[in-house]
């Protein structure tokens, strides 16, 4: 059988949800839902960027106290996150759009970009354009949230990641080989998908999705912010509100930029 060899979040949107059934979405809200708070005076309007099938922009939807926003550059991602939208009568405005290129017209209090989406910029040229073309969402109170994983994360996650499989309730089989090139910074999960009939006993199609992420050090990032017009309000480690270091596994900045773009 022909394995066919798809860009990222393509067929990966078919099982998306199963390999993130682990997530506690709600938990990621109520983190930043506080975040949010405790940096703006009064959060209302919300944009999440990268926000794949929609679940945590739909899970601050349900605090009934944004007006939320969700953009994808993969159009299956969004497809799905426009049905869950309807499935669960939230009202998130949701898009396709590139972070790299953004084109949407309006400013918001928060910006958001998480579950190390950034991640997949691998050069820091890559992350300055984020940074700048964000510039154009936000106004002069507005923050910008994103996170990223650390080398240390990657290091510990290939054990728990590396091999992982499962059967999906649409009839997907999936296999994920994780790596880490800890010279390279390199981190890859190569994900074997099998569309399986609906006995599951004969495959009906293959395909392979390769995902490859710019694992950064603390230190890495903070030295492309400081070649931008972004001031650091902070820096967390993980879901708590303490201050990151380089021992984190997890690192969620929160930044300003007084100086936007018209």
């Amino acid at each position: 059988m022909n394995i066919k060899e798809r860009p990222a979040y393509t067929t990966l949107a078919e099982i998306y949800d199963a390999v993130m059934q682990e997530v506690n979405y709600d938990f990621w809200a109520d983190f930043l839902d506080a975040l949010m708070l405790q940096h703006h005076p009064n959060p209302e309007s919300v944009m999440e960027l990268a926000c794949g099938t929609g679940s945590l922009a739909l899970s601050l939807d349900e605090l009934e106290c944004y007006e939320m926003w969700g953009t994808d550059r993969s159009p299956e991602m969004i497809a799905k996150a426009r049905q869950k939208n309807k499935d669960r009568m939230c009202s998130v405005n949701f898009s396709v759009m590139n972070f790299l290129d953004i084109t949407i017209d309006r400013t918001f209090d928060v910006v958001i970009c998480v579950f190390d989406s950034i991640n997949y910029l691998h050069e820091p040229k890559q992350v300055l354009r984020f940074l700048q073309e964000c510039q154009k969402l936000l106004g002069p109170k507005s923050l910008l949230i994103f996170d990223f994983t650390t080398p240390i994360n990657s290091m510990e996650a290939i054990d728990y990641l590396n091999n992982e499989e499962d059967t999906t309730d649409n009839h997907f089989h999936f296999l994920r080989r994780s790596t880490y090139d800890a010279e390279k910074q390199i981190h890859t999960n190569r994900f074997e998908i099998q569309k399986l009939s609906a006995d599951h006993q004969t495959v009906e199609e293959e395909f392979v999705e390769v995902h490859r992420q710019k694992i950064y050090t603390l230190q890495q990032m903070l030295d492309i912010i400081d070649q931008t017009p972004y001031t650091v309000v902070a820096k967390y480690n993980e879901f708590e509100f303490e201050e990151a270091n380089e021992e984190s596994l997890r690192i969620t900045m929160v930044l300003q930029c007084l100086h936007t773009q018209s």
